[in-house]
């Protein structure tokens, strides 16, 4: 076999992409000198052998492919679905794995995917959409890994490795200007404290403008009655998306001998953000929704109430906005403003917020890896970790206020885990034992306006500790050297309490029951509880201050044979299984509404081979699965099994049935010729629900799906390479990837047709809209178009960089958005209680240049 090949099949067994290799030479040297690993079943494990399906990105791919945060691994992973969240939810993400996850990050409902960096678990959405600074690798595993990660990675689970100290006085320096003033800078320095102590220090700051306008509609409308917002005469209030971010990581590596390895790490990031990304699709809210005309969500200038309907709507099917002046696919109307003056019932009154997404995120966290004998070592990761975010919103894009919020998390955990690594029977037997401990103190408070309903209160803080205690054990049998047999057993303890506080803004108690129950004080005529002569947000009376306690214990299992028939072919059969732990709903507006939701639970059947094919020219993997999804949680909009009177407003998580799912994928990396590299990956999932219980309210039909769940994902890489070009390689890629369509909620709407309110004749509609309803003409909009669909789209990336031949000096040159794709990351739709749809657009086509000098 000549020398290519040989660093080929070597660098394929460490489990590392050669798609991120510039020369042969480079190939071998860094499969001699640096073999990486995955370690996912606790133990270092080529890829290759791992009986497991695994997604292995090294932290040279992500610079190669020009990503720098977690959520953009997802266009390359099969079956994986991550995205940065809406307005509404800040600094989150949303996490699918096979069809399974979730996306609301309140602390009393868990995530269905498990995120870990350097072994320490990050145990909510929010905070985990993290910046890839100084990564070694990031591993996705697929698939429930109860025994492996615990709970919550039901769907699977991620794992970020930064790099350790070396100590060898490298490091680098890279900064990238680019569409939006964005302007990147990192840093990273290496250095020797001693002989046997080493230091890495790494920095990073990020900044970009906003690529959502917020426009004044009254300077962008001339002549309407809507008030302006505007202190001058430029239309832009603001921007929505932009960055502001800086954070920073310092390492310590101390190795006495061959037998310790200690690590000790601490890091800080700080966000200064604008509010998130949020457009308006769909406003249809007159007469009922828009409460009575005595208490308009806004008036107009001639004291009218402002109609809530498509002339806010500024692009698609159910806009008939007249401007012309901006792109209306990246604007919004939003103010960020309540100005309804109050009242006796509502007097807290108006309300102005400031557009932000804030976030402080640091921790600390000490990793010992000891060996104790020949066939024995220890490890310990010890970490602390905190975090507290503030944010707004103003996601329904236009003037009025049906809702607006200010909402802060905090989060502070302590985690210990130990694990005992050993082996018997002169190699027969690998094992690891250990225990793990988990505690967190959360708290989230919120100021909740949401005229809608007529409510304006303080939710919180509500305080919401929990703990999770484990012990686990994971054995594999070497029959042969290629004949293995993998078991495993994890005993899990999850408690959770939640205590519930509701307070006026003044931060007095709600008093009731509402005087419209009584008959002390009874209102003529009795309209409402929320009606004038009620006391403000009596609605909410008998909440505070009730409590909820969850506690569960959960055994989960796993076996995996694995069997090596030559150098190019491994199969794998494995049953695992997973669950997610429950919990609570954090967001009830009657006492009955404080319910708790038990685990859900699968247990997966998963089969694949892994194969070096074509002299080790192709790398082909591929797994197939099938399993039963049991007491699936999602949110309710209607508490159907309550009383009349407390079925609604309602937003609770709730157990809503069970699935069967099954589906495969498949990853391949090929090198047809020298210099030439091919990846892709291809996944099919088949989401079947098999039983609904109807009285969840979640409003799920059996044909339904679960949320952000494609049916067909696929993607590609090219990369061609040439060398010797002005002392270096050129280097040229690209960068593909396609998702089918997706529905964004519980209960899937694909096409909703709403009769339009807006009528042509209305004197208050801008002169451009009066009898005619449509831009340009064409009679007003018959119906509108209310979905939960996000629509299948394909990205495409490209980048061109040189390196020198020294490795010293590196320039890049990358567009994102190469066809400058139209397409939603989010979409929420809430026509029956406000009437409106909105979403996040992605960018648009963007460029940046990137220098890297390394030394």
């Amino acid at each position: 076999m000549n020398s290519r090949k040989t660093a080929i099949r070597t660098f394929a067994r460490a489990g590392v992409s050669l798609a991120a290799l510039t020369s042969v030479a480079e190939t071998a040297a860094l499969a001699q000198t640096d073999e990486i690993v995955v370690t996912a079943q606790f133990r270092e494990q080529n890829l290759q052998d791992a009986p497991l399906a695994i997604t292995a990105v090294t932290g040279d791919m992500l610079e190669r492919r020009s990503q720098t945060e977690l959520s953009q691994i997802a266009r390359q992973a099969p079956n994986v679905t991550l995205a940065a969240q809406n307005q509404e939810y800040g600094s989150a993400m949303i996490a699918y794995i096979r069809g399974i996850g979730q996306n609301d990050p309140n602390f009393a409902v868990e995530p269905g995917v498990g995120i870990y960096i350097d072994d320490v678990y990050l145990p909510t959405l929010t905070g985990s959409l993290l910046d890839l600074m100084d990564v070694d690798r990031v591993e996705v595993l697929r698939g429930p890994q109860g025994t492996l990660a615990g709970r919550n990675s039901i769907g699977g689970a991620i794992k970020m490795y930064s790099v350790k100290p070396k100590g060898d006085n490298s490091g680098s320096f890279q900064l990238t200007y680019g569409s939006y003033d964005r302007i990147d800078i990192r840093g990273i320095y290496d250095l020797p404290i001693t002989e046997t102590l080493a230091m890495r220090v790494s920095g990073v700051s990020k900044n970009e403008t906003g690529y959502i306008k917020r426009l004044d509609y009254a300077l962008t409308h001339p002549g309407t009655n809507v008030p302006t917002q505007s202190t001058g005469q430029d239309p832009v209030l603001g921007r929505d998306g932009g960055v502001a971010m800086a954070g920073g990581k310092v390492a310590l590596r101390w190795q006495p001998n061959d037998s310790v390895d200690i690590n000790l790490s601490g890091d800080y990031t700080r966000e200064r953000n604008d509010a998130g990304v949020s457009t308006l699709l769909y406003a249809n809210a007159d007469g009922a929704y828009n409460n009575d005309p005595s208490r308009p969500w806004l008036r107009g200038t001639d004291g009218m109430a402002i109609p809530y309907n498509c002339q806010f709507v500024p692009y698609g099917v159910n806009s008939c906005d007249t401007q012309t002046e901006y792109d209306g696919r990246y604007i919004s109307y939003a103010t960020f403003s309540d100005l309804y003056p109050g009242d006796s019932q509502s007097p807290y009154k108006p309300l102005v917020l400031d557009p932000h997404r804030d976030m402080d995120n640091y921790g600390a966290a000490l990793t010992m890896d000891i060996k104790l004998s020949d066939t024995l070592s220890l490890f310990s990761v010890t970490s602390y970790r905190k975090y507290k975010t503030d944010w707004s919103y103003d996601v329904d894009g236009s003037p009025l206020a049906p809702n607006l919020l200010n909402q802060t998390q905090s989060n502070e955990q302590w985690s210990q885990e130990i694990r005992l690594n050993g082996t018997l029977g002169d190699g027969f037997a690998d094992f690891t034992v250990g225990g793990f401990f988990f505690d967190t103190k959360s708290f989230y408070t919120g100021r909740i306006d949401i005229p809608y309903a007529e409510l304006d209160f303080i939710h919180g803080p509500d305080p919401t500790p929990s703990n999770n205690k484990a012990v686990f054990a994971n054995v594999t049998l070497n029959f042969t050297e290629d004949f293995h047999l993998t078991g495993g057993v994890r005993e899990s303890w999850d408690k959770k309490d939640y205590l519930y506080r509701r307070r006026n803004p003044d931060l007095t108690p709600v008093q009731g029951p509402c005087n419209l129950f009584t008959s002390a004080a009874p209102i003529t005529p009795p309209i409402s509880p929320v009606a004038i002569g009620n006391q403000p947000n009596c609605l909410l009376f008998g909440v505070d201050g009730t409590t909820a306690t969850f506690k569960n214990d959960q055994l989960d299992w796993r076996v995996a044979l694995d069997y090596r028939f030559s150098d190019a072919l491994m199969v794998y059969g494995q049953v695992a299984t997973g669950y997610r732990a429950g919990g609570f709903n954090a967001r009830p507006f009657f006492p009955s509404q404080a319910t708790p939701h038990i685990p859900e639970t699968i247990t997966s059947y998963e089969i694949g081979f892994k194969s070096d094919l074509l002299d080790d020219r192709l790398r082909l993997n591929l797994a197939g699965f099938y399993f039963p999804y049991n007491d699936i949680v999602l949110n309710s909009t209607f508490c159907a099994d309550l009383p009349v009177g407390q079925q609604a407003p309602c937003l609770r998580p709730s157990n809503v049935g069970s699935a069967k799912v099954k589906g495969f994928e498949a990853e391949a990396f090929f090198y047809p010729v020298e210099n030439l590299s091919i990846d892709a990956s291809l996944s099919y999932l088949d989401f079947q629900y098999k039983e609904i219980d109807a009285t969840a309210g979640t409003g799920v039909a059996l044909g339904d799906i679960t949320p952000y769940t494609p049916e067909w994902q696929y993607s590609i890489g090219v990369q061609y390479d040439i060398e010797n070009v002005l002392g270096g390689e050129l280097s040229f890629r690209f960068d593909g990837s396609y998702q089918s369509e997706i529905f964004t909620e519980a209960g899937n709407v694909r096409e909703l047709l709403v009769p339009n309110d807006v009528d042509p004749n209305d004197p208050n509609l801008p002169d451009g809209l009066q009898g005619i309803g449509l831009p340009g003409g064409g009679g007003p909009i018959p119906t509108l178009v209310a979905d939960n669909l996000i629509e299948g789209y394909f990205l495409g990336n490209a980048r061109v960089s040189w390196n020198s031949e020294d490795g010293d000096w590196g320039i890049a040159f990358e567009i994102q958005n190469l066809f400058d794709k139209y397409y939603l990351g989010t979409k929420v739709n809430d026509v029956i209680s406000v009437g409106h749809v909105y979403g996040s657009p992605g960018k648009p086509r963007t460029f940046a240049l990137t220098l890297k000098r390394n030394f």
